[in-house]
């Protein structure tokens, strides 16, 4: 018996917001203040459920699970956008 391995990669192109080299900066400071901001309020929302003993209910558990997800989630797409706005159009290898 014979096994044969097909191994093929494809790759996805994301293309940014504006190919306006001009529009490229503004967009760049948008897309991390925004990124920034997300970031630091999760955050304070995280710290303020640990460090506060009477929001140690489930309900705070839980916004702050929301928050952990929505920083991890916004960590591997925002950087990954921003790099595109200032090195232009650059693949996204997938197996």
């Amino acid at each position: 018996m014979e096994t044969h391995k097909a191994t093929s990669i494809f790759e996805v192109y994301l293309t940014g917001f504006s190919e306006d080299p001009d529009l490229q900066p503004i967009l760049f400071g948008l897309f991390l203040s925004m990124y920034l901001v997300t970031v630091l309020g999760n955050l304070l929302i995280i710290l303020a459920v640990i460090s506060d003993s009477n929001l140690h209910t489930p309900m705070y558990f839980f916004l702050s699970n929301l928050s952990l997800t929505n920083i991890c989630f916004t960590s591997t797409t925002v950087p990954k956008m921003v790099d595109i706005l200032i090195l232009g159009s650059s693949p996204i290898w997938a197996t």
